[in-house]
Order: structure tokens, then C-alpha cells, then sequence
């Protein structure tokens, strides 16, 4: 049996706040220890009651200790490419996506790929991401191979994709099915790695793929299903051009089963009222990726609308249309769209999203995002002070809603302190660190 206790402040939420002074949204201890035994949270209590069972201690007082991070959505494969210049998602995906998911065929590519990557999840405090893989299957080897290296919880597929992209990156209805279920069969379960049947968007797959998807959900609701969904009003054309019966484009993904609470929608920025209709009867998940809709120029999520009629949100970096993999920027940058659309999103919300709210749309609660009895020690330190000019706002924060505010305004990899992944120090582990 291995043990080890952290002292530090400790914030966990226990459902999603309302508003700012929703106290009972969220449990916070001042000063508290976190027992973790054998890569599990065997006890969190005040430092009072955890003094007396004696032994070494690892002190991060004055930071502050929360659940790792979740990213609902990203692709390692991208990793490239991130602030590759284009104006539009289809400029960009054909000049710099394709091409750089191409060079996954070379031998050792993923690899070295997925030990930087996973490298960055990490420096930036996320545990748990759920990412897309390249078309290639030694793509989710490398990506999978690496999570288990490192004990970390990772969701992730191989990209379906038949049509509307370079030959080299294309499979066909028949071997996606086929490589899906073998690596489904190969990595789900296996260690702490999740599977995601992904076909990538409905404009890469034809009828019959979207029929292939439709069987492989069938065969194993177990697994994920993670695709694009109402990102940018040229796709949305482009879709309905090539599914002309579907009444709109979640219409698509309805008409070929893919829908339901195992169900993770990237983007859902241009819903109509039905669209969110059948989000919201399914239980799918709308994820949202404010830093890549801002980057792309796709639009403003619209949280508030779906949230009133009943839709699941996730929040995500999607790397690499995304420009972070930190978290925190992305919840900045989430703060700013809302804030054009007049919704006000408070900081606890924010971090609740982060956390907690991306555990439940996978749901996932009781495994991971909490501070809480039995999950795995998940977990990252933030530090508020991490940059001068955050120390000398720091000097005026007053309250936790303060400080949250400032770590999410101005923080980055630099406030993350330390990331535990079940019970072990990653971060501080990582070389040149």
C-alpha cells in the first residue's frame, strides 16, 4: 500500500453553481489535507483532523488544490500546427490539417508526437483529455501506448474519414469499421484508456461510413462517440449539400443513430431551436472551444440558450484550431464570448466547468473531477502569484471568487504548481522542468 498526504487549500465542486454566491455548489477547506492511497482520494479533512495520523506530508500551502483538468476536445495529431495562418475551417483544414495529419504514416511520427503532447497536457494541469486521433491506427497506438505510460486517463479514436480529403488520409467505410473495432477491442478498458468511435465530421463521411459508425455504436455502447457539429456556416452548407434528406445538420448524425449521452458534438455554435431540441432529448453534448471559434472566426457559443433547454456542455482547448492547451486561457477566452453575447460567466462556474461539469458529460463523475472520497488523486496545485504582475494582483484578492477570477484571467502554465495523475507528481517529473 503506498500513501502520501498533501496539505494545501483544497476547492471541489459538488454540483454546478448558480451564481457567485452559490456556497453550497462547492466544497472549500482553508487548510486541509488530502490522504491519497494507492492512487485513490482516501480521506479529504481539515489539517486538524490529519495531523494526528503523523508521517511526511507534502506542503503546498499558500496554493490551492483542485481536480486535475479535463479538455472535452482536441486533436494530439495537430499538435504541429497550432497558429498555422488561415481565414476560415475549410481553408484550414485542406492547406495545414490534411497535411500535417499525413506525416502519422511515418514510422516513430506519433510517438515522438504523443510524448510531447501528453508532455503539455501536463505542464498545463490536465489529467483526463478527450482527443482525435489521426485516420492512421498506429496513431491511437502511440496515443494510447503514452496514457498508459503515464497512468493517465485519456479518451480517444482513430478519425473515419472516406471522403473529401487527400487519398493518403482516407480509409473507406469497410476498413474504418474494421480498425475501429480492432483498436476498441485493443485499448478500451485497457489501463485507464477510453475509446471514441470517431467519424471526424459529416462532410469527410459517406452515407456508407456513417452506416459503418452506426453499427460500431450499436456493438459497443460502451464506447464514446465524439464528432464536429454546427461550427462554421460553410460547413453547414457543404453538409446539407451532401445529406440533402437530413433536416438540418444534427439531423445527420440523428438519421444514422449517433446520437445519445455517450455523445460528444464539438462546437454546436449555428443550432437551430430543433437542433437543440434533439441535443437536449438525446443527451448529447455540446462542447465548447472558445479559443478555436475565436481563432477560425467561427462565432459565439451560445451557453446560456442551451443550458435553458436542458443541453449537456463541455468546455475544450481543441488543439490545434485551438491556441492553448492551458485550460485556464481557454476559460479566459471562453469568460470573453460570453461576455459578448451578455452572459456573464462567474468564476466558479468556470472552474466547476473545467472539472466537475466535463466529468458528468463524460460521465464520468465518481471516477474523476472531485476532491472526494474514492476518486482517483487526480489533481492540480495553482498558484495565484505565479507572475509578478499576478503576485501584485494577488496582494488585493479577498475572497476565492477573486482569485479564481485572476488565476483564470491571467494564469497559464506557470500557475500550475504541480499536477498529481493517481497519486504520482507528474509535472515537477517532466524533464527541463
Amino acid at each position: 500500500m503506498s500513501q502520501t498526504i498533501l496539505r494545501g487549500r483544497v476547492l471541489s465542486f459538488v454540483s454546478e453553481p448558480q451564481a457567485i454566491d452559490d456556497h453550497a455548489s462547492y466544497r472549500y477547506w482553508e487548510d486541509a489535507g488530502v490522504v491519497i492511497v494507492d492512487g485513490k482520494i482516501a480521506a479529504v479533512e481539515p489539517w486538524d483532523a490529519i495531523a494526528p495520523l503523523g508521517g511526511d506530508y507534502i506542503d503546498h500551502r499558500p496554493h490551492l488544490i483542485l481536480p486535475g483538468f479535463i479538455d472535452m476536445h482536441l486533436h494530439y495529431v495537430q499538435s504541429q500546427m497550432i497558429a498555422s495562418y488561415a481565414g476560415s475551417l475549410l481553408e484550414w483544414l485542406n492547406t495545414y490539417t490534411f497535411v500535417e495529419e499525413q506525416k502519422f504514416s511515418q514510422q516513430g511520427h506519433a510517438d515522438a508526437v504523443a510524448t510531447a503532447f501528453y508532455d503539455e497536457l501536463v505542464r498545463n494541469g490536465t489529467t483526463t483529455a478527450v482527443a482525435y486521433c489521426s485516420s492512421h491506427p498506429r496513431s491511437v497506438d502511440a496515443y494510447f501506448a503514452e496514457a498508459e505510460k503515464r497512468n493517465m486517463l485519456m479518451v480517444g479514436g482513430k478519425v473515419m474519414m472516406d471522403r473529401n480529403a487527400p487519398g493518403a488520409l482516407c480509409d473507406t467505410a469497410q476498413s474504418g469499421y474494421d480498425h475501429t473495432k480492432e483498436l476498441i477491442a485493443r485499448w478500451h478498458g485497457r489501463a485507464r484508456g477510453l475509446y471514441a468511435i470517431s467519424p471526424r465530421f459529416a462532410i469527410t463521411s459517406t452515407p456508407a461510413q456513417m452506416e459503418a459508425a452506426r453499427a460500431l455504436v450499436a456493438e459497443h455502447p460502451e464506447a464514446y462517440v465524439q464528432t464536429h457539429l454546427s461550427e462554421n456556416a460553410d460547413e453547414i452548407s457543404f453538409s446539407m449539400e451532401l445529406y440533402p434528406g437530413s433536416p438540418d445538420y444534427t439531423g445527420i448524425y440523428e438519421d444514422y443513430g449517433l446520437l445519445g449521452p455517450m455523445t460528444l458534438l464539438g462546437h454546436c455554435i449555428h443550432l437551430n431551436h430543433r437542433e437543440t431540441g434533439v441535443l437536449a432529448e438525446t443527451g448529447s453534448v455540446a462542447v465548447f472551444c472558445p479559443t478555436s471559434n475565436l481563432f477560425l472566426g467561427s462565432g459565439l457559443f451560445d451557453r446560456e440558450r442551451l443550458i435553458k433547454h436542458g443541453v449537456r456542455i463541455g468546455v475544450a482547448t481543441d488543439i490545434g484550431g485551438g491556441t492553448s492547451y492551458s485550460m485556464l486561457r481557454t476559460l479566459d477566452e471562453g469568460y470573453k464570448i460570453l461576455q459578448l453575447r451578455g452572459q456573464r460567466l462567474n468564476p466558479y462556474a468556470s472552474f466547476y466547468m473545467a472539472t466537475l461539469g466535463n466529468a458528468r458529460s463524460l460521465s464520468l463523475e465518481g471516477t474523476i473531477g472531485a476532491v472526494a472520497l474514492g476518486n482517483a488523486a487526480d489533481l492540480v496545485v495553482l498558484n495565484a502569484a505565479a507572475t509578478p504582475a499576478m503576485a501584485m494582483r494577488m496582494a488585493t484578492v479577498s475572497s476565492l471568487a477573486e482569485e479564481l477570477f485572476l488565476l483564470q484571467t491571467m494564469g497559464d502554465d506557470r500557475s500550475v504548481a504541480e499536477v498529481y495523475v493517481a497519486g504520482a507528481r507528474a509535472k515537477s517529473t517532466l524533464g527541463g522542468l
